[in-house]
């Protein structure tokens, strides 16, 4: 009597946790996911209430990565975490025809993926996606737009754990590379590292055409055509809330800080107040060229940003 007491509170509790998982799942899917209702087929856009009910489904929003997916084609890719002593993950859902399954880590901060102070995290989230995915023998070629939706009836799914993880805690597990290879700079969070780089070293550079004679409007339509020529240019481009938002960024960021409308503004109020103001100017440039040089600029890029001699600048940056 009290063993089958005890079998049945572990499962209302496992029941209750389950309901739980799934609750916060459909919490945080984006309000109009990508959803399908076969692969390969048509993506479609529709409410989560009708999203769910699909095969494959969205998960994370445009701008922000909670989950990460992997895309395993053995026939036992929903254990492949386990072969290789990992952590176990969120979910596992898995074609009960060939065993070929995605797996599922919950990220326990939110990865925003188009914001400029974000550069950094995103690219260290890479690493470890990358070393997980070879890990597992997952996909590389991945872009976790679509994945197999965990609470479709359709795929066996298995809900291994509520912990989120943090990216030091999964890093614990794998060697990250030195080197992320080319090809990864064109899928999966690839394509947010290399649009957000590639965008904002031409920004750097092309401010100097509209700081004098145009308005942040058209600066920022000038980004926006930037952004989306280099999304274009992946195989599976970024969806466009991303391009917004990376616009946006970007295009902010560079005015409000490398504007020279601004800039020789105050060069013109120090200037007036005599030498100190000379030696502050000075101490600002060298400071402005040392963080370009940081942010990946030549040194002849620099020399031209800050109209300075490219010898003034190597000194500077040595």
């Amino acid at each position: 009597m009290e063993c089958t007491k005890s079998h049945d509170t572990l499962t209302n509790f496992k029941a209750e946790l389950l309901a739980q998982q799934q609750f916060d799942l459909f919490e945080s899917l984006p309000k109009r996911p990508y959803c399908m209702d076969e692969k390969p087929g048509y993506m479609l856009i529709r409410s989560k209430a009708i999203a769910v009910k699909k095969p494959y489904i969205q998960v994370n929003s445009p701008v922000t990565t909670i989950y990460f997916v992997f895309d395993g084609d053995k026939d036992d890719a929903a254990l492949s975490w386990f072969d290789e002593n990992l952590p176990a993950p969120y979910w596992t859902t898995q074609n009960p025809e060939n065993g070929h399954a995605h797996i599922c880590y919950k990220l326990e901060i939110p990865l925003h993926t188009s914001e400029f102070s974000s550069i950094k995290a995103i690219k260290y989230a890479q690493a470890v996606y990358y070393a997980y995915a070879l890990k597992m023998g997952a996909d590389l070629s991945y872009s976790q737009l679509i994945t197999k939706n965990p609470l479709h009836p359709q795929h066996r799914t298995t809900y291994w754990t509520k912990q989120a993880y943090s990216l030091d805690y999964l890093a614990d597990f794998v060697d990250l590379p030195k080197k992320l290879p080319k090809k990864l700079e064109m899928v999966g969070l690839g394509r947010n590292v290399t649009m957000f780089e590639k965008g904002r070293r031409w920004a750097y550079t092309a401010i100097r055409d509209y700081m004098h004679h145009s308005s942040s409007h058209d600066w920022e339509r000038a980004v926006r055509a930037k952004i989306e020529a280099i999304n274009n240019s992946f195989e599976q481009p970024l969806p466009y809330n991303e391009v917004k938002a990376t616009t946006k960024s970007i295009a902010r960021w560079v005015w409000h800080r490398f504007s020279y409308g601004e800039f020789s503004e105050i060069q013109a109020k120090r200037g007036a107040k005599g030498g100190k103001a000379k030696g502050e100017a000075y101490a600002e440039k060298r400071e402005l060229a040392i963080k370009l040089k940081c942010d990946g600029l030549s040194y002849t890029q620099i020399s031209d940003q800050l109209q300075v001699s490219r010898r003034s600048v190597i000194n500077w940056c040595k």
